[in-house]
């Protein structure tokens, strides 16, 4: 073993009192009561009275004018992409380093992801290297904009807000205006993050939001798009309901629509846990402070911390190593975890995997370097009950 995977284990050590999962769900407010009044009711499934207040909740807490519940982000993700008009042979920008359905997504729906580059800064797409590249390969095309190289309209840009840090969303509009290209928020990662005092989601046309068992706030699986636009919003609820035209009694339905409203039962335990978002995000800043803390001072890494721009959520804590020890990553993983620690590297960016190996791209660089340096620590709100002070 290396002298920096004891450095990292060491560090994390000095914050966490025994053992920790990389990130578990935290269940102390009103969950058993809600879902067990959806169990006795009997309403369980899509319609019930909590899934509308779980969308009147979540635009409350983020501002948006209008929350539509999905079963998972990814679905969520794939609505807005249809909805946004993306089609069969276009291209969707996204980032390379990113959770692989950010990609699937734009696959579903027979388009092809170009891959974009990510800055250190935040972790997420770079605005400046995305307006050069595009003003390499873009070409103005029937008032879109298509891929000279490839002939294929680039149908939408799709940021997503890295571990719960917003990108610079000011400069990334900007590119999209000025190439017009509508921009869409993969925010799965980021609720209680804002972006200069504005909750993320608001910037796109389209945004979505996940409550996985593994996010700050949980429905078990579940997600959302979110939206300003009350058309999209009206044609979002519609699509996400199979298309289903309203009646008494018949099933008429006027397109293929999915079946991806979020069900009663979860919607139930997702109303619980927005109650107490307030404290789960203050536990997890919490804890955000004490990693920063104790490796201050600690050669070779660093905690990741916040955008200047942004105040973020800390969803999953991150570490940043130095460059001339990256390649001891996986060493830092093996003695952390035996440690009973759980970490774990960032996800394979997409040029990686052999689905996307051939996808259109701009030079990928920064996103390759930050994947050999990135290690998620444990970062559950609870673990902030046992620091000190």
């Amino acid at each position: 073993m290396t002298m920096i995977a004891d450095t990292v284990a060491d560090g994390i050590a000095a914050v966490l009192k025994g053992p920790a999962a990389l990130h578990e769900p935290t269940f102390a407010g009103r969950e058993w009561d809600y879902v067990k009044d959806c169990l006795d009711s009997g309403w369980v499934s899509t319609a019930g009275d909590y899934v509308e207040r779980f969308e009147a909740m979540l635009a409350d807490f983020t501002g948006v004018a209008h929350a539509v519940a999905t079963v998972n982000g990814t679905a969520a993700l794939h609505t807005a992409l249809k909805l946004i008009g993306v089609q069969a042979g276009d291209e969707v920008i996204v980032p390379t380093l990113t959770f692989v359905a950010t990609a699937n997504a734009a696959t579903y729906l027979g388009a092809v992801p170009h891959l974009a580059d990510c800055e250190e800064r935040t972790l997420g797409l770079d605005a400046t290297k995305l307006a050069a590249h595009l003003e390499t390969v873009a070409e103005p095309a029937n008032g879109a904009r298509r891929n000279r190289a490839t002939g294929r309209r680039i149908a939408a840009v799709v940021c997503m807000h890295t571990f719960g840090h917003p990108v610079d969303l000011d400069a990334l509009v900007r590119v999209c205006e000025r190439f017009g290209v509508p921009l869409i928020e993969d925010a799965a990662e980021s609720l209680g993050s804002y972006y200069k005092s504005r909750h993320t989601g608001n910037h796109g046309r389209l945004s979505i939001l996940s409550f996985n068992g593994n996010k700050t706030v949980t429905t078990g699986g579940g997600g959302a798009v979110l939206t300003n636009d009350d058309g999209l919003a009206k044609a979002a609820r519609h699509l996400t309901t199979t298309a289903k035209t309203p009646h008494k009694w018949e099933y008429a339905h006027d397109q293929a629509g999915f079946n991806y409203r979020l069900p009663n039962l979860n919607a139930a335990l997702g109303c619980a846990q927005l109650e107490r978002l307030p404290d789960l995000l203050a536990r997890k800043r919490r804890l955000a402070e004490a990693y920063d803390a104790a490796f201050a001072g600690r050669n070779g890494v660093r905690f990741f911390r916040e955008p200047d721009f942004a105040r973020s959520n800390y969803w999953l804590n991150a570490l940043l190593l130095d460059r001339d020890v990256a390649d001891d990553r996986d060493a830092v993983l093996e003695r952390t975890n035996a440690r009973g620690f759980m970490t774990r590297p960032a996800w394979t960016p997409m040029h990686r995997l052999p689905m996307y190996d051939d996808c259109p791209r701009m030079d990928l660089g920064a996103a390759d370097d930050l994947y050999r340096r990135l290690i998620n620590i444990p970062s559950s709100a609870h673990l902030a009950d046992g620091l000190d002070g």
